[in-house]
């Protein structure tokens, strides 16, 4: 991939903030909610204009984010950011409305082993469940997002077609789905895989509705930032701390860091609007409140 050109630099970018949901998900042990709530809450202090704060999932499949209702209704929320959650169905939906949720996420997978194995259900039977949270989302003028899990690789079929991750964004799209975040869920992903997808997604795309979401396990997260810059992506998903992973997939850890990309980026000379000191004092109270480890 070429370097990228001064016209092709954005002067900013949007980082959507996953640490809360995807990166306390995969903790060994509980995090409390008080320290949830002001981890969310020094997020967005930190000019993270989304912060995604937890999931209303079945706690006997992510019991760490079992308190999601009380963690959502608690945090203070400042005036210009968004505060998405995952909702798997409209069980969900209805706790995440009860709690003040006010924009919502779905995740879809590429590939059918992985449906089976996140969403207990086939990517078709998945999406029956969807139709009925985003007609509701419709309904209360909720701010919905899309996520395709396993958009590259997959840690059950190998490697992933792009033609089955555009063919799913299409159906996420036709949703109502007000961006659609393309997930490298176990960090195998390469450049050139990159612009082959985003070649394909933005022949009928269009690119301000897209989202990467990039896992650094194989080393390859700033390169494949630079490749969404390339193809004119302007919206990329990290956690602070580089904490998380996918819990129902083998090899995921390694979330892209807050701090890293926003370093990155602004070496390039393009704006954030994150203050990663204050992001890194964020990541700094949560593991001295909840006794979690900085990564060796």
């Amino acid at each position: 991939m070429p370097e990228l050109t001064e016209e092709e630099i954005p002067r900013r970018v949007t980082i959507v903030e996953v640490g809360p949901r995807d990166g306390l998900q995969t903790e060994p042990a509980l995090v409390p909610t008080e320290v949830k709530v002001a981890f969310v809450e020094a997020l967005a202090d930190a000019g993270l204009p989304v912060v995604e704060v937890t999931s209303f999932v079945s706690p006997s499949a992510v019991p760490q984010l079992v308190d999601a209702a009380e963690v959502l209704s608690r945090v203070r929320r400042r005036k210009g950011v968004r505060y998405p959650v995952l909702v798997p169905n409209l069980r969900g939906l209805d706790r995440a409305l009860a709690a003040g949720a006010d924009a919502i996420a779905v995740f879809a997978s590429a590939t059918e082993a992985f449906s089976q194995a996140n969403l207990r259900g086939s990517i078709d039977e998945t999406f029956e469940r969807f139709a009925a949270i985003a007609s509701r989302a419709r309904s209360d003028r909720l701010w919905l997002r899309g996520y395709i899990s396993v958009a590259f690789h997959c840690p059950y079929s190998g490697s992933v077609l792009p033609d089955a991750v555009v063919a799913v964004a299409h159906r996420l799209l036709d949703l109502g789905c007000d961006e659609v975040a393309i997930a490298d869920t176990i960090g195998a992903a390469t450049p050139p895989e990159v612009d082959a997808l985003l070649d394909d997604l933005l022949a009928d795309v269009p690119v301000d509705r897209l989202a990467l979401h990039f896992h650094d396990t194989g080393g390859m997260a700033l390169a494949n930032v630079d490749a969404g810059l390339h193809a004119g992506i302007r919206t990329f998903d990290s956690s602070a701390g580089g904490l998380g992973g996918c819990p129902f997939a083998p090899g995921a850890p390694g979330n892209l860091a807050t701090e890293t990309l926003v370093s990155h980026l602004e070496h390039r000379g393009i704006g954030t609007g994150v203050d990663t000191g204050k992001v890194t004092s964020a990541v700094a109270a949560l593991r001295m409140a909840s006794s979690h480890p900085a990564p060796a």
